[in-house]
Formats: structure tokens, sequence, C-alpha cells
């Protein structure tokens, strides 16, 4: 996420970075609706449409990562994947880099996806088929995906960066053993083009709408996209399923989901045991993001930053609970 001196509306910073795309100027309103986490993103309209203004201050973001971002999606569209898709500024330009009174940043702006947030069904067998079918073909697609541009990151390289992030603070001694772990168990796990490959990572409710009338599923942010093994991104889909299907009926409802994979990708080699991984590693990689988030700290600070700050603190808690730990989740 972003770091908390960034969690601001700022109408006037987003119009700024708007005026390199066409849009419609009795849409501004729509501003109101923006969100911010791991980049602010306004709502608008051009000509009508729905679109997205996503932008972060150039401090917060690597250059190549998004640049690869966007060369990933146009692959993605070339080959029928229904993926949120960008839209070219006036310059010609996906992604635009701009000068601002309040620094330099990143924008991007792309079409609004058709369905509903799957977060806001109440996840029936075809969506959940759906579901499953759209990582499947993700990672089909992935597997055979070779960038003609510089590469996204690594699940390696985000060890590194926080192994580097963390790693002059005495009181994180058990989250960099817990990155040092899981890099020793990475390094044991097969790298082969069915297991290991460009991942969306965070493939959960809040990103994938599912279209009813056509049965589709259309996935937005990729920003997080990295080279991992498939199985993280089964992993988060699984997790993110248990935060709305009731414990007794998730059985049933991941299978419907997995079954759907299937007819696209064969699923990973020796999953149930790839997940627990996965799932130290979300945490490992949450935590330190959040970290960094909440580092920086102000005289007089407004009481919804306070509660923020404290919240965020009591979620690492909770992704801390193992580190370090060299159990049964490791071997």
């Amino acid at each position: 996420m972003l770091k908390l001196k960034y969690l601001f509306y700022n109408a006037d910073l987003a119009e700024m970075l708007l005026k390199n795309w066409s849009y419609d100027e009795d849409s501004l309103g729509l501003f109101k609706h923006y969100r911010i986490s791991s980049n602010a993103v306004y709502p608008f309209r051009s000509e009508g449409r729905p679109q997205l203004l996503r932008f972060a201050p150039k401090s917060e973001k690597l250059g190549p990562n998004l640049k690869a971002e966007l060369e990933f999606l146009r692959y993605l569209h070339a080959h029928q994947f229904e993926a949120l898709e960008a839209v070219p500024s006036r310059s010609g330009s996906e992604l635009v880099e701009a000068e601002t009174p309040w620094g330099t940043f990143y924008a991007t702006v792309f079409k609004r996806v058709a369905g509903t947030q799957l977060s806001r069904t109440e996840f029936n067998a075809p969506l959940l088929f759906s579901y499953g079918q759209a990582l499947g073909k993700l990672h089909r697609l992935s597997s055979q995906y070779s960038p003609v541009n510089p590469p996204r990151w690594s699940c390696m390289d985000v060890l590194d960066w926080i192994e580097e992030l963390l790693g002059h603070n005495p009181d994180e001694e058990t989250a960099l053993k817990e990155a040092h772990l899981l890099r020793q168990k990475f390094a044991e796990l097969s790298t082969s083009s069915n297991m290991y490959g460009l991942i969306h990572y965070d493939f959960e409710a809040d990103n994938v709408f599912y279209e009813e009338a056509s049965g589709t599923c259309h996935v937005i942010d990729f920003d997080d996209a990295m080279y991992h093994w498939y199985a993280m991104d089964v992993e988060r889909a699984l997790n993110s399923l248990q935060e709305y299907i009731p414990v007794e009926h998730f059985a049933h409802k991941k299978s419907l989901f997995l079954e759907g994979y299937c007819t696209e990708f064969e699923l990973p080699e020796h999953l149930e045991r790839l997940l627990p991984i996965c799932s130290r590693f979300a945490n490992l990689y949450g935590y330190a993001r959040v970290w960094r988030a909440v580092n920086e700290r102000w005289e007089h600070e407004p009481e919804w930053l306070v509660h923020l700050r404290n919240r965020l603190t009591e979620g690492m808690k909770a992704e801390a609970a193992y580190f370090g730990q060299s159990s049964n989740l490791l071997r």
C-alpha cells in the first residue's frame, strides 16, 4: 500500500493528471467515489463511457514494473483474455510520468470492465467455475508468455526488497528469518513453465467481475503481478473465498473453482503442500508493505490517521504470528 501521507483526496492533482487524456468535463464529480490503497483510483467518463484514472507517486512505484504490467495486459487482450484495458493518452502513451506541484507521478487510465464484483455476489456454481477457469486461462497464457521489454519482478526480488527494507531494524529479526526460510524453500521448487510464471498475485474476489449473461469473468488490478509459482494465485483466490463462504460449504465451493481451473490448465503439482508456503509469503509481503506505510509519524496527526495506523498495526501482528518458525508449513 502507499505510505499514509499519500492517502488523501486530491481532486486538483487527479484533474491535472487526467488532462493527459480525453474526458467528459461534467463527469469530474465522480471523483468523490475515489479509493486509495496501493494506488489512487478516480472514476470519470470519456464520451459517456466509464473509465478509471490510476496514479501513484513515482517514489512508490518501479517504472519498469508498470511498463511490464501494461505489456502483459496487451498480450492478454491479444489472446482474448478478459482483463482491464489501458487507454492511450493524448500523446499515445499508456503510462504518463508527470511533474506536478505535489511531486512526480505515474498515471494510467483504464476502461471499466463489465460485470459485478465477485465480492457482491452469492458465489453460485457457474460463477465459481468461471472464476477458476479464468485463473487457469491466465496461467496457461502466462506459461507461453515471453516479454519483449524487461519483465516484472519476481518473488525473489520481493524478498530482496523486504530484506533491504527491514535489514537495519533490530526489531524485525523474525521477519528477516521468515524471508530467509522462504528463500530456502523456494530454491527447492521447480520453475518449469507448468509451475512457475507471471502471476496476478491479487486474484481475489474484489479484483474479479462476473458477467452473468456471458458467464465470463473480467479481471482487474494487475499492479502486483510478479513471477511466482502459480500456486500463489490459487492460494490468494481460495483465501479470499474463505471470507465469503461458510466453512460447511467451502469444500464444495473450492472443488467447483478447481474444476473450472482444470479446464484451462493443469493444477500445480503438490498444490496442497504449496498453499501454506504461499500463505506465509503473502503474510510476510503484506507485513512489509504495511510496515513501510505506517513507519512515518507526525505531530498532531488527525484522529482518523491514528485509528488507521492502529488498525493496520494490529493486522501486522496477525500476519507475523508464524514468522521464523521452521514448522511443518515449510517442510
